[in-house]
């Protein structure tokens, strides 16, 4: 019982947090504004969560942190994919582009996202440092590499992208996707996540008090079978239309669903 309520916490902490930011993004785009203002409300509430729970070694501890750490990173998300912080290029990959000029363009269309995210991930690592409980910071470093890696895969080539699901204010970036065989960084993408994944439960299994190790476990899990969604074609949008049924609206770029979440480019 000590490892099912964590993971299923996890899981449906996930599935509705992703269905949520699906949800949002489907709505009329005169939304988006009072959506990032009511987000950024629950955002900065969920910073003062992980900021209460740094010290809290116990089970409710855990949850706190997991729980603020997702709700910062959803509202990241949601000022992606509605459009307010992408990049400086918001415009179609010139034809021709080619190695490292395509990779500049490339990330010039999701720096500024990056460079908020990363900001976040050091406010996160300065509230918590030296902290008891450091299950937030762990999370948002987590979801931070997952949606680095995926990312970086796709920009790289992977068989499945699923493109067609961008919200359509984002369809530029279908053309900076690259469809094709595997590549030795996605091996090494997959192995390192098994890598992780299994550290953390050998971790778990000795802690004792596991259960923020435990939620972190099935973020990682989730991780996997995203990576494996990139490899595999398996409908994975299938998984949001009970949240979007007006449009699409979701892509790789998402998470925490996409764990990249919550990925994307």
């Amino acid at each position: 019982m000590t490892i099912v309520l964590p993971m299923c916490f996890a899981l449906a902490v996930w599935f509705v947090s992703t269905g949520a930011i699906v949800w949002l993004d489907a709505r009329p785009r005169r939304t988006f504004r009072l959506s990032l203002v009511l987000g950024g409300l629950v955002a900065l509430a969920a910073l003062a969560g992980l900021w209460a729970s740094r010290d809290d070694t116990s089970t409710r501890g855990a949850y706190c942190a997991f729980s603020a750490a997702l709700l910062v990173w959803g509202w990241h998300e949601m000022s992606f994919l509605m459009g307010a912080v992408t990049g400086p290029r918001r415009s179609a990959l010139p034809h021709g582009a080619r190695g490292w000029t395509r990779f500049k363009l490339s990330a010039a269309t999701v720096i500024h996202h990056e460079i908020a995210l990363a900001a976040t991930l050091g406010l996160i690592a300065a509230t918590t440092w030296n902290a008891a409980n450091p299950t937030a910071l762990h999370t948002f470093a987590l979801l931070f590499v997952m949606r680095l890696s995926t990312k970086l895969n796709i920009f790289a080539g992977v068989p499945n992208l699923s493109s067609d699901l961008l919200p359509p204010h984002l369809g530029y970036l279908k053309t900076y996707f690259r469809k094709g065989p595997l590549t030795p960084l996605f091996a090494a993408s997959l192995l390192l996540s098994i890598g992780v994944t299994a550290w953390i439960a050998q971790a778990a299994m000795h802690a004792p008090h596991p259960t923020g190790l435990i939620l972190l476990f099935t973020l990682a899990m989730l991780g996997i079978v995203e990576h494996a969604f990139l490899a595999l074609p398996l409908p994975d949008a299938a998984l949001w239309r009970w949240a979007n049924k007006s449009k699409p609206a979701i892509s790789r770029a998402a998470g925490p669903g996409k764990v990249g979440t919550i990925h994307g480019l």
